[in-house]
């Protein structure tokens, strides 16, 4: 009798162990990739207060969606736009009562820092011609929300017939901004967040914030998520303190 109790003990702890490591863990988070600088310090400041830090991915909005709707074992998602955060609503996927829109951002003009292009984005302005046989590097604009916010807005300027075929697609904001940090782009479109957080990159100037559908950033936990601190990490993120750090990386409110 004794035997069975201690194999029964041991067959407990064995099931409780993967949750046990899911808690200590911290609760996983995919993010959108504008998001990199700001929410690991929202995480770092979370983890300060005594909780298990939270385990944090960055890619695209697009990836990190698909990614969920697969089935990914996934506790928050936070995308840079409300379309994929629809299509994993549309899947089912969302906990009732816990998406909400986090924050709002602009849309800049980058080149190398040590660049002497003047350009101003407005109704029809010359693009190609500052490009000359360069290319302008963009998150993918079928897919990536920052490539379809930039598409939108060149659209919206009059120039993007002009210049779809120079665009330099790439998998995600962050990899645009890139491709220009080390010249292989004159020119590039990113959020001002991003180029903020890079040294190597200056803005030549801000989209009209008309000129494209308004950047927002919805947050949801998922529906499958069991850990206990997701739905509280979420609610930091909405906080005093949680939106005084994406203040300080200049996100706006949305």
């Amino acid at each position: 009798m004794a035997r069975l109790f201690q194999m029964l003990v041991a067959l407990a702890a064995l099931l409780l162990a993967p949750v046990a490591l899911a808690q200590e863990r911290g609760p996983v988070v995919l993010a959108a990739a504008s998001l990199q600088e700001s929410l690991t310090e929202a995480a770092d400041a979370w983890a300060a207060k005594g909780h298990a830090r939270p385990v944090l991915s960055f890619a695209a909005s697009s990836a990190l969606a698909r990614q969920v709707i697969a089935g990914a074992p996934v506790d928050l998602f936070l995308s840079a736009d409300e379309e994929w955060m629809d299509a994993v609503a549309k899947a089912g996927l969302i906990r009732a009562g816990t998406r909400a829109t986090l924050l709002g951002n602009r849309l800049v003009l980058i080149a190398p820092a040590a660049s002497r292009t003047r350009l101003t984005p407005a109704r029809g302005f010359p693009l190609v011609k500052a490009l000359g046989s360069g290319r302008l590097a963009l998150a993918d604009p079928d897919a990536v929300p920052a490539g379809k916010y930039a598409k939108a807005a060149l659209t919206c300027l009059g120039v993007w017939n002009g210049v779809a075929a120079k665009v330099a697609p790439a998998e995600n904001v962050r990899a645009a901004m890139a491709l220009v940090e080390r010249g292989a782009a004159p020119l590039g479109i990113v959020y001002a967040t991003d180029a903020r957080a890079s040294k190597a990159v200056r803005v030549v100037g801000t989209f009209p914030a008309a000129s494209h559908p308004p950047i927002r950033y919805p947050v949801a936990v998922l529906k499958a998520s069991r850990h206990k601190d997701a739905a509280a990490f979420r609610t930091f993120l909405f906080s005093k303190q949680g939106r005084a750090i994406f203040a300080r990386h200049g996100f706006s409110a949305p």
